[in-house]
């Protein structure tokens, strides 16, 4: 196994035991050239992977599937929702889908981006199935499997699912995994592999784990054991390369090797900690969340306080290495987050900014989530 041993952090550990950060090699792929469909191909992600395929050897024909035209050269594009059945007709001839159509915008109705994740991911499915595709290609989250205390470090692939579903984007993306787990049952001859990103970041990713990063403070919980792991976004289309070449089948996770303790994270970010018990923490982000005021239940607040570190090992054994380390991602992030404001995952502009944030010291994001309750009250009252 080519993966770096659980007791080494990235970039932290020099000698002999420093894991191999080198970029992959070109995949060694000798079947035949195969047509692929992208879904949600106009996005971020959909950006990345389709200008990849459209490089790769072992690619002949690039589809882009959107309810809009992307700007990638040598995209063909099909411009529908990934809802509509007419999705099979498009699929025609195609051998593998990737599919990254989903909302997982921040201020998204909840049960709106419900409703899109999950009949996506299901009509995609059977719209390849009846298409005669070989192979679909799914992209989820490694917070699948929870953010735990006991968690083994790293998490091997076919660890246990324990996260919560609770109604936030990880609740979509456990649906989706099921339905990718049912899939090949209902349609014979049909693959289905699932990736499982660690803490995706790159230009345009915005998540509650990306803006844990723009408050003033970092906020621990009281004994809790932070273990941060990144992804950046030309790795994980790099894997999602290997996963569409059919190299890695499955549930594959994929992230930068080793991780960051939380020590080493304040050191490289200048970023100062504000520690709070677990019961004023979560207590005070499940009121904002009920209240509206933040975009994530107070569960996914677990995710800063246990390790859900990956090992990647399958994409490793495929010949797969990133090209980024988790200080080089985490550095990345940093100077895209720079002059944004940010309390308990609600972004704040502006005077509103000014407001919440101007004052230093350990306790400036507590004031400014309980001047944000108390104005909500206010406002019930009238």
């Amino acid at each position: 196994m080519s993966s770096p041993p659980s007791d080494v952090r990235s970039g932290l550990t020099g000698g002999e035991d420093a894991p191999d950060i080198t970029a992959s090699p070109p995949p060694a792929y000798a079947g035949r050239p195969l047509t692929v469909a992208v879904t949600g191909a106009a996005g971020v992600l959909g950006e990345r992977v389709s200008a990849r395929l459209v490089a790769s050897p072992g690619v002949k024909r690039v589809l882009g599937v959107d309810d809009r035209r992307g700007e990638v050269p040598g995209v063909q594009w099909r411009v529908l929702d990934v809802r509509d059945p007419a999705v099979a007709e498009r699929l025609a001839g195609v051998d593998v889908v990737v599919h990254l159509a989903m909302d997982l915008g921040m201020e998204s109705d909840p049960r709106a981006r419900s409703a899109y994740n999950v009949r996506g991911a299901q009509t995609v499915l059977t719209a390849a199935a009846a298409a005669g595709v070989h192979r679909v290609v799914l992209c989820t989250s490694a917070m699948v499997y929870g953010a735990l205390a006991d968690n083994e470090v790293p998490l091997a692939e076919d660890s246990e699912l324990r996260a919560t579903e609770e109604a936030s984007l990880v609740g979509d993306l456990l649906e989706i995994e099921r339905l990718a787990r049912r899939a090949p049952r209902a349609h014979p001859g049909l693959q289905v592999t699932v990736l499982r990103p660690a803490v995706v970041v790159g230009p345009g990713v915005d998540t509650v784990l990306t803006r844990h990063f723009e408050a003033p403070r970092l906020l621990v919980v009281a004994g809790s054991r932070p273990c941060w792991q990144f992804c950046h976004v030309d790795d994980l289309a790099a894997a999602l390369e290997y996963a569409v070449l059919g190299l890695v089948e499955g549930e594959v996770t994929v992230g930068c090797d080793g991780w960051l303790e939380q020590e080493d994270v304040e050191r490289l970010s200048g970023i100062r900690r504000m520690e709070l018990p677990a019961t004023l923490a979560l207590g005070t982000a499940a009121r904002l969340h009920r209240l509206g005021l933040t975009p994530a239940p107070a569960g996914d607040l677990a995710y800063t306080m246990y390790p859900w570190v990956v090992s990647g090992s399958r994409l490793h054994e495929a010949g797969w290495r990133p090209a980024h380390t988790n200080e080089e991602v985490l550095a990345e992030l940093l100077a895209q987050v720079a002059g944004k404001h940010a309390v308990a995952g609600r972004r704040l502009g502006g005077k509103e900014a000014a407001t919440s944030l101007g004052a230093a010291g350990a306790t400036v994001a507590l004031v400014g989530t309980a001047a944000l309750v108390r104005r909500a009250r206010k406002r019930r009252r009238f």
